[in-house]
This record gives structure tokens, C-alpha cells and sequence, in this order.
């Protein structure tokens, strides 16, 4: 499966020329939509250019889901996320690669072909929004849509060095989305600043505009748990933007998080649960799965009934116990990813260097409220973005949004671009 040959305009004189290299050198598309689909003519999104995670259903334009199952699926109806978009002015351009079904945090088990980070093509841009971040990233779109379930927007986010947003619960529509598991998917807009992330968030969530006014927390939860298992160079970065909170003012609070040790089990357990019974029809036909998608499904078929209500009494435990938290902070602060970020060419078992990819994002999925991913600095060893997450209270998006423009008015890491770009 590759990328339709028709391109959007150039800009100028040697501009298809390079963003043909950029699109075959990431593999950050799935599908180029040119012409864009049908958009208003004007609205807050007027002019931009956006991609679509390919499990977002459009019309008459294929959505794959970055599967055999679905190499020839072409829906009859738009997402409504979709809908909302091209009403408001968007020019959807691209249907962006993924990680299989959106299972796995690598993008490199889609039947479209492994997705590469414009930072360094040797290095995965995460996911299973990969080709959203690196599509952004690399100037591709100027906003993608993706979807996360255990950090699929936070982390290709970090990854791709771009700014993401998980919102809480059911704030944006989900109906037309392909599900990994619906109790804790969430849709959620990628961009290189809060700004536009802030704009494309009000369109999703059918939400007035508004401006983010910026301003920093006045008291920054930091759990304490991790730390030990954090990769040196991230821990340096992550503390260094902690500390331009800190000199804006933001009181810094150690604090404890009941049950967050065992939060990301509990969110394998629904998760693989919820795959197994979505996919039951489609085992039939194992050999259409990637091996790393089949591997994660089969683990989900031997959750019991059980199993499943152990853990959605955990996460309402959880919830409660995070309820307590906010009373007495306004924001935890934590890495997105506690490691560099990871070479294509990984000999690592794909299940366990998911679970260590998402040990930072996945308990924040348990939670009814959202989470910011936001570019904090990059690797003192690799040159690579480092990412750190903002999560709020329930309803508390326009806390983080405010927060992160604060933040990104004090730093020029959301300004950078990657080495593989279009000018």
C-alpha cells in the first residue's frame, strides 16, 4: 500500500520535488486527498491543511486502518469529527499511517510500511499515531487528528517533537473512529503549537474558539514514582522545564498517586479485553494481522470476565484516588516517554518495549480528564525531542492549553523543525 501519486499544489519551484522525498522518506501518508475533501470556504480552520489518522473514516476515500483487512475499505459516511473539520473551513489532505488497528506504540506493523521519524528516518515517530506527528513534523500537514488509547497521540507527540492534546472522556465524538477499546479511546488534535492544537481541539469537541490565555499552574503535582526507571538525559530535560514553571512562579509538589504502580496492567487488561472481543471475526484470518497486532490480540483472549471487572473496579479506584490528588494541585507534571527515543531497528520484544514506551502515558488513560503533550527540550546523547505531559482535572483542557502556551512563549522547542521537512 503506498501513497496515491496525485500531490497536493506545490508552493513553489522545487516544492513537489521535496515533499515527494519527504512523503517517501518518512511514510508518514497513507492516502494523499487531492483534491482536498469538500470544506467550507471559510471558518477557523480556513487555509489549513490536515491529515486524518487513517482509522477516521472519510467518504469515498479509502480508510485502512493500516490493515490487510481493510487494504480496500472506502466508507460510505464521514467521521463526525471529519465533518466538524471540513465545516469549519479544513482542507483534509492526507490520510496519515499508523501502527495496525492503532495497537502499538512503534508504527511499524501497518500494511502500509513502517513509519519513520523526520528527526532521524533510523528512529520510529512512536504511535500509533505515528504518521499524524511525523506528518506534522515534518510540514507535511499543518494539523493531524489522531486517536489514543494507552498514548497514541502522547507519544508520537514526544517522539516527532510537536505538541498533542488527550482530551477527557467523551469531549470529542468518536463515532466513524475505528476503536482499539471505546471505554478509553479518546480523539485528539496534533500540531506543531498549543495555539493551533487549542483551535482544532474547540473544532472537535464542537466548541467555540478560544484563544488560550496564557498563564502557568499554581501548583505542579510531580509523582514521585518513576523516577528510577527514567533514562538520564530525559529525567535532566523534563526537570529543566519543570523549572521554567517554577521560575514563572508554579509551586513544585512531590506527590503520591494511589495505584499508579499498577495502573498500566490495569489498562492492558480492558484494552487487550476489549481488541479480543473487536477482533473475534477477524482471527478467523490470522494471517492478514501483522504478528505484533495478532500477538496483542491473542493476549486479550485470555482475559477472563473476571479479569475485566477486576480491573474496571481498579479504575474507578484509580479515579478516585486521582480525584484526592487534584484537590490539592492543579496539574501533574510528568516525562511522556522515560526513554530516548527508540532505533526502527530494535531487537527489543515488541510487547515489552510497548509496555516501557507507554509507562509514563498509558495510567493517564485510566483517568476521565485530559493530558497535553508538549516538546520540552531534546536529548543531551541523541539530538532527539524530548516530550513532557501536562494532565488535568475533568474539564480541565483550557487549564492545560494555558499552560502550554505560557510555556511555549518561554521556549523554542515547539518552533523547531526536523532535518527531513518541506521547506
Amino acid at each position: 500500500m503506498t501513497a496515491q501519486t496525485s500531490r497536493p499544489r506545490p508552493a513553489g519551484p522545487g516544492a513537489a520535488d521535496r515533499r515527494r522525498e519527504v512523503l517517501a522518506a518518512t511514510n508518514a501518508v497513507v492516502t494523499v486527498v487531492d483534491p482536498p475533501l469538500p470544506h467550507a470556504a471559510e471558518g477557523p480552520l480556513a487555509g489549513l491543511r490536515v491529515g486524518l489518522k487513517d482509522n477516521i473514516d472519510t467518504a469515498g476515500v479509502r480508510t485502512t486502518c493500516g490493515s490487510a483487512h481493510f487494504a480496500d475499505r472506502v466508507p460510505e459516511d464521514d467521521a463526525e469529527v471529519v465533518t466538524r473539520l471540513v465545516d469549519a473551513g479544513a482542507q483534509v489532505v492526507a490520510k496519515t499511517n499508523l501502527s495496525e488497528f492503532a495497537v502499538g506504540l512503534t508504527s511499524q506493523n501497518s500494511a502500509a510500511g513502517p513509519c519513520r521519524n523526520p528527526w532521524d528516518l533510523a528512529r520510529i515517530p512512536g504511535g500509533s499515531s505515528g504518521g499524524s506527528a511525523a506528518a506534522v513534523a515534518a510540514g507535511l500537514v499543518d494539523v493531524a487528528v489522531g486517536t489514543d488509547t494507552g498514548g497514541s497521540v502522547r507519544v508520537p507527540a514526544a517522539a516527532c517533537g510537536v505538541t498533542g492534546l488527550r482530551p477527557g472522556g467523551s469531549v470529542v465524538p468518536q463515532a466513524g473512529t475505528f476503536p482499539v477499546c471505546e471505554l478509553v479511546d479518546a480523539v485528539g488534535p496534533i500540531a506543531r503549537d498549543v495555539q493551533l492544537v487549542a483551535r482544532t481541539f474547540a473544532v472537535l469537541a464542537g466548541r467555540p474558539v478560544r484563544e488560550p490565555v496564557p498563564a502557568p499552574p499554581t501548583r505542579i503535582g510531580l509523582p514521585a514514582h518513576w523516577y528510577g526507571e527514567i533514562d538520564a538525559g530525559v529525567e535532566q530535560v523534563v526537570a529543566a522545564a519543570a523549572q521554567v514553571f517554577a521560575d514563572g512562579g508554579a509551586e513544585l509538589v512531590p506527590v503520591e498517586v494511589p495505584g499508579i504502580c499498577s495502573a498500566q496492567d490495569v489498562l492492558y487488561t480492558i484494552v487487550y479485553a476489549g481488541m479480543a472481543d473487536l477482533h473475534e471475526a477477524r482471527l478467523a484470518a490470522p494471517y492478514l494481522f501483522h504478528p505484533d497486532t495478532l500477538a496483542r490480540v491473542r493476549v486479550g483472549t485470555r482475559v477472563t470476565e473476571g479479569d475485566r471487572a477486576e480491573a474496571l473496579e481498579a479504575r474507578a479506584e484509580f479515579q478516585r484516588g486521582l480525584d484526592e490528588v487534584f484537590a490539592g494541585v492543579d496539574v501533574l507534571l510528568t516525562p511522556t516517554l522515560p526513554v530516548d527515543v527508540p532505533l526502527a531497528t530494535t531487537d527489543d520484544d515488541v510487547l515489552a518495549l510497548t509496555r516501557r514506551l507507554a509507562l509514563l502515558t498509558a495510567p493517564w488513560s485510566l483517568h476521565a480528564g485530559p493530558t497535553l503533550a508538549l516538546p520540552v527540550g531534546r536529548h543531551p546523547v541523541s539530538g532527539m525531542p524530548v516530550g513532557a505531559q501536562l494532565t488535568a482535572p475533568a474539564g480541565g483542557e483550557d487549564r492545560l492549553l494555558d499552560a502550554g502556551a505560557w510555556f511555549q512563549q518561554r521556549t523554542p522547542w515547539h518552533a523547531q523543525r526536523p532535518p527531513c521537512a518541506v521547506d
